[in-house]
């Protein structure tokens, strides 16, 4: 077990500098993507569902730093985008398992300029004018030639929050699809941006407001702030590579990786109103672990990083051995962290952790994985497993982990595996943001309901203080 945390207390990566400022998680992290934003996905998450724990929960977010007010057009997913989900059960860096989202976009009266003509009271309302509806595809081997089989067509999606005028009971409308017998459902909509980070601060050159600690005070730069999520609840015997429910934390079986993605067709053709796509699906976004085209992949190389697949992640890795973080935390504070390699962070980014999510034989690709024999916590810790909380981050990904703070730590190189630097500031770094702005739901999916947009423009002030 000491190995264990060892190797675990390793997190992720906070961005810091002029020249890889983040996005939040992944929220306009590249040059042509932040261009294009109903195809950004802007964070990826894999966890046991604590609900139903034979079950994953899988989510993919889209579209960033949404305010809640932005009618009367107000944000949907792109009808000319594949979304997709993909699980690998081997560790050979290949999809195994790949879930494909379409969606297309239905206007009942295109005599009106209103997003909804009346209160929305159920997903059917006459009253509900634009609307959107998808499929759910699941693909088994490679995702572009494996066998697909349609799960689900013409499932509606919830309307966006316009207001309480509009969406009255927002809550009620549901959303949530079962769409096999096993129990697999399926959320596509609007929801709560779940990442909380002091946003303002970050991109103001690492300003964090609580130094030399995590003591409060800090602001959630995506409060109020609204993504769109697509969402599975998905039995662990579908994902697993044995068919089954892994025997225990041991089996080999237990450990699956995940990523998501959005493509575009290769070609599109715009005539006064209205545009044409073609060809073949071309890769835009990328995401699996938080921050790593972020801040670890520089600016010439990220729209190039957002269209590889994992099999190509090992061209990634001199700037993980060396990455330019803990350069930054010297100069800006004076903060002194592990010399390069950083082998850690390998193990991180591209293998997994030994004893913990690494599956056997391995190939070095960046994704989130998770150990699916790791039953959820009742209380989870938000720094995961540097608190002794297995089953959160870097083991998959939680709403409630405070992957920032994981990574300020991890970066100044606060870790057992480095104890010279696990003391002191190195420490006690954080950005003062602890948890999301609003609770999360106890059900799937998970999600908090999205913000409603006559709540007015979002207020940014200190919250989560820690006592």
């Amino acid at each position: 077990m000491r190995r264990l945390l060892v190797f675990l207390s390793l997190g992720m990566l906070v961005a810091v500098g002029a020249t890889t400022t983040p996005r939040a998680s992944s929220h306009r992290e590249a040059p042509l993507i932040s261009q294009d934003p109903l195809a950004d996905n802007t964070d990826t998450y894999a966890f046991v569902s604590p609900a139903s724990p034979d079950k994953v929960v899988l989510i993919a977010n889209y579209i960033p730093l949404q305010a809640p007010y932005g009618g009367p057009n107000f944000f949907k997913f792109d009808d000319n985008v594949l979304y997709e989900i993909h699980v690998d059960n081997n560790g050979d860096a290949v999809e195994d398992l790949t879930y494909q989202f379409r969606f297309r976009t239905v206007t009942m009266n295109p005599n009106t300029f209103l997003y909804n003509t009346g209160p929305i009271t159920s997903l059917d309302d006459p009253d509900f004018n634009v609307r959107q509806y998808y499929s759910v595809t699941e693909v088994s081997g490679p995702r572009r030639t494996g066998a697909a089989t349609l799960l689900a067509a013409d499932l509606p999606s919830p309307p966006v929050n316009v207001g309480t005028r509009s969406t009255p009971n927002y809550a009620a409308l549901g959303g949530v699809h079962t769409i096999q017998s096993d129990g697999t459902s399926v959320f596509a909509g609007q929801r709560d941006d779940p990442f909380f980070v002091d946003l303002g601060a970050a991109f103001d050159l690492l300003g964090i407001r609580v130094l030399p600690g995590d003591g409060g005070g800090g602001r959630d730069g995506l409060k109020g702030l609204n993504v769109h999520s697509i969402a599975l609840e998905i039995p662990i015997a579908r994902l697993s590579r044995s068919g089954s429910i892994p025997s225990s934390a041991s089996d080999p079986s237990a450990i699956i990786g995940v990523w998501a993605t959005a493509s575009r067709l290769s070609m599109t053709t715009r005539t006064a109103g209205s545009e044409t796509s073609s060809g073949n699906w071309v890769q835009v976004s990328r995401l699996g672990q938080p921050l790593v085209n972020e801040v670890v992949i520089p600016r010439a190389l990220k729209d190039a990083f957002n269209g590889l697949e994992p099999t190509g992640d090992a061209a990634a890795l001199p700037v993980v051995l060396d990455p330019e973080v803990p350069k930054l935390l010297e100069a800006l504070f004076g903060i002194v962290s592990p010399a390069a390699p950083r082998n850690d962070l390998v193990t991180i980014f591209l293998t997994g952790i030994p004893g913990l999510n690494q599956p056997p034989g391995v190939r070095a690709s960046e994704m989130l994985r998770l150990n699916m024999a790791i039953p959820p916590t009742r209380r989870p810790e938000s720094l995961g497993v540097l608190e002794g909380d297995l089953a959160g981050f870097p083991n998959g990904r939680r709403l409630e982990d405070d992957v920032t703070d994981i990574a300020l730590k991890a970066m100044a190189g606060a870790t057992p595996l480095t104890p010279a630097f696990n003391a002191g500031v190195n420490r006690r770094l954080g950005d003062g943001v602890d948890r999301n702005d609003v609770r999360f739901l106890d059900s799937f999916p998970f999600l908090a309901t999205p913000h409603p947009g006559n709540d007015g423009k979002p207020e940014f002030g200190p919250q989560n203080v820690l006592n």
